[in-house]
């Protein structure tokens, strides 16, 4: 059986491993085993934050959402309780963007949400 030289496979493969370690500090970009080591790891927390970002984005609407509906006297919950007995249907991201920029929209949605509790 003839001898097989891999030198063109294996040095394309560390060449993208190298290519994709770009920027990493010392010899992470610079030696193959531990820039191939970091890459991984590189790749399994990208995997991870992509869904993690989602959550991370929810827990910053609804601090703003809180933040503002104390303003009007209402905690988070008896906010979003109020809405949805009065079927407004808007999303915690659209909440959280009037709750920042427009300040008097989410105080009608707040009374809204009050006037519902109330009745």
């Amino acid at each position: 059986m003839p001898r097989v030289k891999g030198g063109i496979v294996t040095r394309r493969r560390h060449k993208k491993v190298l290519k994709m370690a770009k920027g990493y500090f010392g010899s992470k970009h610079r030696l193959f085993k531990s820039a191939n080591s970091q890459v991984m790891k590189s790749l399994m927390y990208a995997y991870r934050d992509r869904r993690q970002k989602k959550r991370d984005f929810r827990k910053l609407w609804i601090t703003r959402i809180n933040a503002q509906a104390r303003m009007n006297g209402l905690s988070y919950s008896r906010l979003m309780h109020g809405l949805k007995l009065a079927d407004v249907e808007v999303n915690r991201k659209m909440l959280a963007d009037l709750a920042v920029n427009d300040k008097a929209g989410f105080d009608s949605l707040a009374e809204v949400a009050k006037a519902k509790l109330n009745a």
